[in-house]
């Protein structure tokens, strides 16, 4: 049977690497990876967004004999690395429900003939048996199961479709398989090793840090005034995505920004198919959009550029959160991950979780990863170490690239402070929220303190020393520790938590941290990722040369050319097509479609 991949020239992993993708080197343990799979080996990958996993099956995929089938649950993410591969010279192909019956039928033939060297399927396609008939009657150079997280009940994104998949192991046992994910802790790994890597295979755990993006964790003031202020002075002009608690929230995030002068749209479950879609594909191809959104949005979404990520609520996670800011600056170049948050999150997300009907195993596990969450946040010293702790991963501190290394905070001894709080929690009952303790710590005379005769508590007026800011942080950095727990009926109140009563007592002390005050208003001038002048008339040209090219083929713009490569080319500034093969990016397919336009475009410039 002849195959696509058997038409190329033989090649190594390292000749592939540039002649198809266009880069010079692997990085991390990509090389190892490769070699691993190529040899007809097993192998369970974990290695961080944006960190290259595609190409731990792509590459082997050439180098083997026959088609490497790639499991994917995202129609919009097999779409866009299909594109990818195709404009990379790749005969790629996707099987799923968004193809009208005849497409179908000329991919199923293409496959039956050996034409393709990758076909992307969902697990829902791959476990009809007509599908797995269809394989039966081709060679296989290999499976790649993306996204293997959702194979673990223990997961954040379980989905029970993958816990089938052990059949590939059983029908196809001579086939080698990768799974690969971004997230996943030590339990889920051991669970997707058992179920799609049964006979065994080799672990490739990569670093999780990823040094290009800056994260930054505030403290609610006025959430959106914040976001403008925050995407003004660093971000205009970029794609972002903004994730909100509920749907209103995302609309209404959406709709002020757009007042503002963003491109900004709003995307939930509850908008109809069409309009989601719509919304998605323009993020996707578009330059400069931002997108409000649910966690309904970002799994699967390949777009390179996103400059970055914020957060307008607490995620449910410290595991979700990771995977979200993990969308920002997949091409390595500088991203920010932007988080703000406040008492009335972490109240929210803590009775969400006591309201849980999940059996207590599931409740426990959930309550690990809202604490991981809340101590990374609240964390005084570099974001890193307790982020990539959670992961299994030691980092040694001072990243230089956190909130909390380029300006260190400020802590205090806030032990007497917040025994004055739990004891304020204590004496009026155990059933109010924290504006009305506060009142009462600081004797407000008012019609609602009298009513219920907490001005005659002995805890009424004992913090007049402490203004109302700073109680507010106490009482979230208490409710954060756990030394506070939310009213299980969901009425706002506060009560001791089992864990309080040493430090009640006087035998622990706390330090916390002092809340920076309101930031003043920024700059609008948006620094850039790039080592370019985004304003200059070279940069401009190749930008609009890029738009129009990628609205004529009906693809987003970075399955041209990354942005990252469209500033190598700047710098480089070749004369030839000779000069232009060696920019990073730029592999033998793209060169010669593209490189003659490239060149016209500089030319024109000179």
């Amino acid at each position: 049977m002849t195959t696509a991949s058997a038409a190329l020239p033989a090649k190594n992993a390292e000749q592939l690497l540039k002649s198809v993708f266009g880069y010079e080197h692997f990085r991390g343990r990509q090389q190892a990876i490769i070699e691993t799979v190529s040899g007809g080996s097993n192998a369970l990958v974990l290695m961080p967004t944006g960190g290259g996993k595609s190409l731990c099956y792509q590459v082997p995929a050439l180098m083997r004999h026959g088609t490497a089938v790639v499991v994917s649950p995202l129609i919009a993410l097999m779409r866009d690395q299909v594109e990818a591969l195709t404009h990379n010279g790749v005969a790629a192909a996707v099987l799923n429900s968004s193809l009208d019956a005849a497409t179908r039928q000329r991919t199923e033939k293409r496959l039956l003939a050996g034409e393709l060297d990758l076909v992307y399927v969902a697990p829902e396609r791959l476990l009809r048996p007509s599908m797995l008939s269809l394989l039966e009657r081709i060679d296989l150079a290999l499976f790649a199961i993306d996204e293997a997280h959702c194979v673990s009940q223990w997961g954040h994104d379980f989905r029970p479709e993958y816990l089938q998949l052990d059949v590939i192991a059983r029908r196809f046992p001579s086939v080698p398989r990768i799974a690969l994910t971004a997230t996943a802790d030590e339990r889920t790994r051991g669970e997707i090793a058992q179920r799609l890597l049964p006979d065994g295979g080799e672990t490739f755990i990569d670093s999780f840090d990823r040094p290009n993006i800056r994260y930054t964790v505030g403290i609610k003031q006025n959430a959106r005034r914040q976001l403008l202020a925050f995407i003004r002075s660093r971000h205009a002009g970029h794609s972002g995505i903004v994730y909100c608690f509920s749907r209103k929230r995302a609309e209404d995030t959406a709709r002020f920004l757009a007042d503002q002068g963003f491109d900004a749209l709003p995307y939930h479950a509850g908008l109809d198919t069409g309009t989601r879609q719509a919304h998605q594909d323009r993020f996707i191809k578009e330059d400069g959009l931002i997108i409000c959104a649910t966690i309904a949005f970002g799994m699967g979404i390949d777009k390179p550029d996103v400059r970055f990520v914020a957060h307008l609520d607490l995620p449910k996670s410290i595991e979700s959160y990771y995977q979200e800011t993990g969308r920002a600056g997949r091409d390595g170049l500088p991203a920010d991950a932007w988080m703000v948050y406040g008492l009335s999150d972490v109240v929210q997300i803590r009775q969400l979780l006591t309201q849980s009907s999940a059996p207590e195993a599931q409740q426990k596990l959930e309550r690990e990863r809202l604490e991981a969450l809340l101590a990374y946040s609240e964390h005084a010293g570099c974001r890193r170490p307790p982020l990539l702790g959670y992961l299994g991963e030691n980092h040694p501190g001072e990243c230089g690239n956190c909130d909390n290394c380029l300006n260190p905070p400020d802590t205090w001894d806030a032990t007497e402070a917040a025994r004055m709080a739990l004891s304020c929690v204590y004496r009026t009952g155990q059933r109010f929220g924290a504006t009305h303790l506060v009142d009462v710590l600081l004797g407000k005379d008012s019609e609602r303190v009298r009513q219920h005769g907490h001005d005659r508590v002995s805890t009424f007026g004992i913090g007049r020393d402490i203004d109302r800011r700073t109680w507010h942080s106490v009482l979230r950095q208490l409710l954060a520790a756990g030394h506070l727990q939310p009213d299980p009926e969901g009425h706002g109140g506060l009560r001791l938590s089992e864990q309080c009563r040493e430090l009640l007592r006087g035998e622990a002390a706390i330090e916390m941290r002092h809340d920076p005050t309101p930031a003043a208003k920024t700059s609008r001038k948006a620094t850039t990722p790039l080592d370019v002048d985004t304003e200059s008339t070279e940069w401009l040209a190749l930008k609009t040369w890029r738009l129009e090219t990628a609205r004529a083929e009906e693809v987003p713009p970075y399955v041209i050319f990354h942005d990252a490569t469209l500033a190598a080319i700047l710098d480089a500034r070749p004369a030839t097509l000779e000069e232009l093969a060696t920019v990073s990016g730029v592999g033998e397919h793209k060169l010669k479609r593209y490189g003659e336009q490239v060149l016209e475009v500089l030319a024109e410039l000179n």
